[in-house]
């Protein structure tokens, strides 16, 4: 996979959570989670605008698997927790394993490398941010919550997507 390639991928996966998560926070009955939502979304979609920038003509192509795991977050649930969730314990730690993945394994150049490590930098800051606001409201103990949030993982699992969106699979 050469630099322009991996990049484009990354851009892919930050504008799939930014329309997934931007998308999705309207339809939010909890007020605190639809804020870190929208708030989330911004911040994302502003690594991805970043991105584009840098790659001119480049066109994001949707990760089929991250917007589908995105999107049964926020059906399963629509006070958005679930979504907030997915997207600092399921999805946000595989897009970093792929922003490590292209750290490591593809040839970046300087300015590459400081996108790549930007874009880290503002998805970790983003799932510390979930963090606090789920601590905040507490644990759910809803077991039939709990259990689709695992189904979250298992899907991804399943669709081969066990540690993260590409780059060295």
């Amino acid at each position: 996979m050469t630099s322009r390639e991996t990049l484009e991928h990354i851009f892919s996966c930050f504008d799939t959570m930014y329309q997934v998560l931007g998308a999705s926070a309207p339809s939010f009955s909890d007020d605190a989670y639809v804020v870190r939502t929208y708030e989330s979304a911004r911040a994302l979609g502003e690594v991805a605008l970043r991105f584009r920038e840098y790659l001119g003509d480049a066109a994001p192509e949707p990760i089929p698997a991250l917007s589908e795991v995105l999107l049964a977050a926020a059906a399963n649930d629509l006070t958005g927790a679930m979504s907030l969730y997915c997207l600092a314990m399921v999805a946000g730690p595989r897009v970093l394993v792929s922003l490590r993945d292209a750290r490591e394994y593809v040839d970046l150049d300087a300015e590459e490398l400081n996108l790549t490590n930007l874009a880290s930098e503002v998805l970790l800051a983003q799932m510390h941010a979930v963090g606090e606001v789920a601590q905040r409201r507490g644990p759910i103990e809803d077991e039939e919550w709990q259990r689709q949030a695992r189904e979250l993982t298992d899907g991804l699992e399943r669709a081969g997507n066990a540690e993260s969106f590409g780059i060295s699979r």
